[in-house]
């Protein structure tokens, strides 16, 4: 393979990264903790869209708690959002570690 060659395939590949991460960035992510009780929804570029919180959860005396399920909730939606954009790059990528991703 020569040097002009290879060039074109990075680009190619280059290219085909970038739509399937906008593709993504457009994709929603969502999570609940405290069996539903609080739910967490993102979109693909880590952006927090929403947050629901049940009217039960809701206790001005124990607000720590309600804040440690929105935690969870916003961090498990993001886990979801990083899954998925690895494991779409990858299938780009042949398996191959993409640094950042």
């Amino acid at each position: 393979m020569d040097m002009r060659q290879l060039m074109k395939q990075a680009q190619k590949m280059q290219k085909e990264v970038a739509s399937k991460q906008e593709e993504l960035a457009l994709k929603t992510f969502e999570a609940s903790s405290g069996g539903g009780m609080v739910t967490a929804k993102v979109n693909g570029k880590n952006e927090l869209l929403a947050v629901q919180l049940d009217p039960e959860v809701v206790n001005k005396d124990d607000v720590e708690m309600l804040q440690d399920l929105i935690i969870a909730a916003v961090n498990e939606a993001h886990h979801r959002a990083q899954e998925e954009m690895q494991k779409s790059l990858q299938g780009l990528m042949g398996g191959m570690q993409i640094p950042g991703m």
